[in-house]
């Protein structure tokens, strides 16, 4: 399968003022991310940032809400790829690693997990799917709510870089600047449910058993781009070898041995378990993570996770954000315990 086409100009264009805007992540307290440098967390995304205090007023943070969430009509350049889940076997695989590549995001033990069967998302939640929530509840997204928490000024899940920016070309993209709770609430309308982080783990493996990514131990298999991820040197120059930069749309690149389009890279994607770095080497059952905590686990990685900075594009690999945290590299899947009545 051929790496896809960079697309039109306009879209060119619309990805080099992203490339630009990368240090600039929607994070609480308007800060930009940073961190250690290395393999961890920083610019890419990957960091916890914790919410301040709560300053601007309530009439800004409607407006901010109304401009998020406004109908926002315009063809899309190419049809969606429609909201399809897959059945996943029940089964045990090993959960984890023993070889961390980022040990103090608690990779480490590997340990046996037994999951039962469950449904899972083909694709990411994408712009055109949660446009349809939005219209049809007039959901305000919490990004959209909160605009003290916006380095770019004005940017939403409808207007990613900024209020000149549109989805419209993009709707088979996935969407972006949601919350964990934004993607509750969406899963919740679409009777559904975020996946545990070991629901996630055992559908990104595929089938596949003691490999890194979901198609093996090799990036680039004969030469074959599987993945949106960061190319060239990062955060400077994304060169776009494998068809992108910034998104891909949901249904890009092969899929998994599940059916899975883009399980890693493309966009972070939230998972219903709070974070904790220990874990018991004991075999665990429809393990579902700690009762409580601060941050909520994410998966999967994104367009900008590069192998020197952001080795988080394997299926073990994992970082964590706030419950309201939203960023320009994060999104979601849904799973559920039985396939949905249709919307």
């Amino acid at each position: 399968m051929a790496a896809p086409a960079l697309g039109s100009a306009a879209g060119r264009r619309a990805a080099l003022r992203l490339v630009a805007l990368l240090p600039l992540l929607v994070l609480p307290g308007g800060a930009a991310a940073g961190g250690e440098a290395g393999p961890g967390a920083g610019s890419c995304g990957c960091g916890a940032p914790q919410r301040p205090g709560v300053p601007g007023g309530s009439a800004a943070a409607h407006r901010y809400s109304r401009e998020a969430n406004a109908p926002d009509p315009g063809p899309a350049q190419r049809p969606p790829a429609p909201a399809k889940m897959v059945p996943i076997p029940a089964g045990v695989f090993t959960m984890g690693t023993d070889d961390p590549q980022i040990k103090q995001d608690g990779e480490a033990p590997s340990r046996r997990v037994t999951v039962d069967a469950f449904y899972m998302d083909v694709y990411e939640v994408s712009n055109s799917d949660f446009e349809k929530f939005v219209n049809a509840t007039g959901y305000l997204t919490e990004v959209a709510a909160a605009p003290w928490w916006l380095p770019v000024k004005g940017a939403n899940w409808r207007h990613p870089e900024g209020p000149d920016s549109t989805v419209q070309h993009r709707l088979d993209h996935p969407v972006l600047h949601v919350s964990w709770n934004d993607a509750v609430a969406y899963c919740a309308w679409a009777g559904k449910r975020l996946p545990t982080e070991a629901e996630w783990e055992y559908s990104c493996r595929g089938g596949l058993h003691d490999r890194l990514f979901p198609w093996g131990n090799k990036l680039q298999p004969r030469g074959q781009h599987y993945a949106n991820v960061w190319q060239g040197e990062f955060p400077v120059t994304d060169t776009g070898e494998d068809g992108f930069r910034g998104t891909a749309p949901v249904d890009a690149f092969p899929p998994n041995g599940y059916g899975l389009y883009n399980i890693v890279g493309n966009a972070w994607e939230w998972t219903s378990d709070w974070w904790t770095v220990h874990h018991s080497a004991q075999e665990a059952f429809n393990p579902k993570g700690p009762p409580s905590g601060k941050d909520r686990v994410k998966k999967g990685g994104s367009y900008m996770c590069h192998k020197s900075y952001c080795y988080r594009y394997r299926c073990a690999a994992r970082s964590q954000n706030t419950p309201d945290s939203s960023a320009s590299n994060l999104g979601f899947r849904c799973a559920a315990d039985r396939l949905p009545t249709a919307r």
